[in-house]
C-alpha cells in the first residue's frame, strides 16, 4: 500500500508537490468547472431566497408542510450523498498516489450512492402522491417539488460525470500525473452534496 505521507503527491494532475511546491496554490480542477459551480450555487441561492419569501407569505403552510413529508426518506438521502462525497474524496486521494484500481472502486461506490438517492427520491415522490401531496397542493409543496426535482437533475448529471471519470481512468486518460478532469468532477459532486445539505433542513426539519 502506498504511504500518502511519503509518496510523491500530485495535487491536481499538474505537477508534483514534492518537486513543484507552487502547484499547491492552484485551484482544484479548472476554472471552467468553478464557473459552472458558482453559476449553479447562484441558481440554488435564488431558490433559497424564493423559499424564504414564500414562507413569509404563507407561514402556516411552511410550518405544517414538513410534518407531512417522509422525513426518513430525506434523512436516508442525506446519508447517501454524504457517504458518496466520502467515496469521491477517497477516489481522488487514490489516483493521486497512483492507485487507479482503488480509485475506480471508490467512484463505483459513489455512483451506487447516487443511484440509491435517485431510487429513494422516486419512491418518496410516489409516497407523496399517495398521501395527496401534489405540486399544486399549496405553496410549500410547490417549493418542495421545485427544489428537490431540480436537485435530482443535478444528481443525475453528477452521477453520469462520475461514470465518465471511471471510464477515463480505465482507459488510462486519468492517472497520477494527469487527473484535472477527475478533480473538477469531484468538485462538482461536492457542490451537489452541499446544496442538498442546505435543502434538507429547509424542507424536512425547519418549522
Amino acid at each position: 500500500m502506498t504511504d500518502i505521507t511519503s509518496a510523491q503527491f500530485y495535487i491536481n494532475g499538474n505537477g508534483s508537490v514534492t518537486r513543484e511546491p507552487e502547484t499547491i496554490k492552484k485551484i482544484p480542477g479548472n476554472k471552467a468547472v468553478w464557473v459552472v459551480i458558482f453559476a449553479e450555487l447562484s441558481e440554488f441561492a435564488v431558490f433559497f431566497i424564493a423559499y424564504f419569501i414564500a414562507k413569509a407569505h404563507s407561514p402556516v403552510e411552511f410550518e405544517q408542510g414538513p410534518m407531512q413529508l417522509h422525513t426518513l426518506a430525506g434523512t436516508l438521502n442525506t446519508f447517501a450523498l454524504i457517504t458518496s462525497s466520502y467515496f469521491v474524496a477517497k477516489a481522488l486521494a487514490a489516483i493521486r498516489v497512483n492507485e487507479p484500481d482503488k480509485s475506480v472502486r471508490y467512484l463505483s461506490f459513489a455512483v451506487f450512492c447516487g443511484g440509491l438517492y435517485l431510487v429513494i427520491k422516486y419512491w418518496e415522490y410516489h409516497w407523496n402522491v399517495a398521501q395527496g401531496i401534489q405540486t399544486d397542493t399549496n405553496s410549500f409543496y410547490s417549493m418542495y417539488y421545485y427544489m428537490t426535482f431540480n436537485h435530482l437533475i443535478h444528481v443525475i448529471w453528477a452521477s453520469a460525470s462520475l461514470m465518465w471519470a471511471i471510464s477515463q481512468i480505465k482507459l488510462g486518460h486519468y492517472n497520477q500525473q494527469r487527473h484535472t478532469g477527475l478533480t473538477a468532477i469531484a468538485c462538482y459532486w461536492h457542490m451537489v452534496d452541499l446544496a442538498w445539505v442546505i435543502i434538507f433542513p429547509l424542507l424536512y426539519v425547519l418549522r
